[in-house]
């Protein structure tokens, strides 16, 4: 299972709010809540945070056994 509970400390780390995201870089809050739950998203959602938040995928993600 893929959680994303790295990216949140990311975004505190970076200063970048949810809101921020929604408001100023056209993030969808709909991709925001599937990350919240957990849910899938696509690659693509996981290349703009990164280029956002200037970080690595592995901080935002992290693959845990069930």
């Amino acid at each position: 299972m893929i959680v994303y509970d790295r990216l949140w400390v990311t975004m505190k780390d970076r200063g970048i709010s949810q809101y921020k995201l929604i408001k100023e870089y056209g993030f969808s809050s709909g991709q925001l809540d599937r990350l919240r739950k957990n849910e899938n998203v696509s690659t693509y959602t996981l290349s703009q945070l990164c280029r956002i938040l200037h970080c690595k995928l592995e901080d935002i993600a992290a693959y845990i056994d069930d």
